[in-house]
């Protein structure tokens, strides 16, 4: 639509006084005017600057007004301009065969100015709301194609976190057979080779080492479940977060006797390429604080506002020099998986003073 006071009207009639009185008659009130004599003329005039309305006659010589219509309506950049014929001519089946052109209404001569106004108004008021709503259905179509991409950014995002994923889990696995379920076997080794020794001499003793041995076999075999567990894709298994970290707290709490300090506001939604991250960090934070720590005192906060969730964990235990411990497997898979979404994440710690994990991530 043209920016007019009340819209631009081509007027294509073979007689000059038909077009004076009707160029005259709709100037009075507000609108653009161009009027041509030909079909030919009208189909140039169109192409070049499509009006908002054509007001065209059925009687021309050369090209009539039905060819004209019908040439209008092929033409991809005249198609939509609402047409309404004009003719002295009465008769129903005219009238019909206007319609079956693609005219959009019917004015007889001689002309009625209201009825004229009437007409026009109704016909530009309609192609208004038609042209507006195909301005929306644009917007629409564009938005529906942006989320299509933000929606593949985000799938190529996830499999990128869980492929990084699994090569940390694979190291953490390697790293706890190496520190926990290798020391573990080692021992059970011992004392299944002692009881060996003993069976003849000491039988008793023999089965107080089997005993032990028993013991550590079910502690591997905890450690083994623990590292299955631990490597699963999807670590929230389709749990809320909220829930999941109240699950790493309990077992936490059970572990090492220290009841974490916890203000979790998690009241607003946010992706689950976020959570995943959000659940690892605390995961390992607290997994470290148990191995390592020897803390009496942690406290965790997790908070989300409409443009960002922010995480805190901390702790008052031995701490380490985080200056020279910037490539540890743990910190470094924290660092990745906070860079792969866009966050950003501070490691403090100092020996003797603890250790301070804080992590923020946007909405976005």
């Amino acid at each position: 639509m043209q920016n007019k006071k009340n819209g631009d009207i081509l007027i294509v009639d073979d007689k000059p006084d038909n077009l004076r009185l009707l160029s005259a008659m709709l100037s009075d009130r507000g609108y653009e005017i161009r009027a041509v004599m030909s079909g030919s003329a009208a189909l140039m005039g169109a192409q070049a600057q499509p009006p908002d309305l054509i007001l065209l006659d059925i009687n021309m010589p050369e090209m009539n007004g039905y060819e004209v219509c019908q040439r209008l309506k092929a033409n991809h950049l005249t198609q939509n301009i609402p047409i309404i014929f004009i003719s002295a001519l009465n008769e129903v089946l005219d009238k019909v065969k206007a319609f079956t052109f693609g005219g959009v209404d019917y004015i007889t001569k001689p002309f009625q100015e209201e009825e004229v106004f009437a007409r026009i108004e109704t016909q530009l008021f309609l192609r208004r709301m038609q042209v507006a709503l195909q301005t929306q259905n644009d917007r629409l179509q564009q938005a529906e194609a942006d989320l299509r991409r933000a929606l593949e950014q985000e799938r190529t995002l996830n499999q990128r976190i869980e492929a990084m994923t699994a090569i940390e889990e694979r190291h953490r696995i390697a790293r706890d057979i190496h520190d926990s379920l290798g020391h573990i076997l080692v021992g059970l080794n011992i004392q299944m080779e002692t009881a060996l020794t003993l069976w003849q001499t000491a039988p008793d003793r023999a089965f107080e080492f089997l005993g032990e041995a028993k013991k550590l076999g079910t502690e591997a075999l905890n450690a083994v479940r623990r590292s299955v567990t631990d490597i699963r894709s999807d670590p929230l298994q389709g749990q809320l977060l909220d829930r999941a970290i109240a699950a790493l707290i309990a077992e936490f709490h059970h572990t090492t006797g220290i009841a974490p300090e916890c203000q979790l506001d998690l009241s607003l939604p946010f992706s689950n390429s976020v959570n995943t991250v959000v659940y690892r960090i605390v995961q390992e934070g607290l997994t470290n604080i148990c191995k390592h720590a020897k803390a009496t005192s942690v406290q965790l906060q997790i908070q989300t506002t409409p443009t960002e969730l922010s995480l805190k964990l901390q702790d008052n235990g031995d701490g380490f020099c985080a200056d020279e411990n910037q490539n540890g497997f743990g910190l470094q898979g924290m660092r990745e998986r906070v860079t792969a979404i866009g966050g950003q994440l501070e490691i403090t710690s100092a020996p003797g003073k603890g250790c301070r994990i804080t992590a923020r991530f946007p909405r976005k």
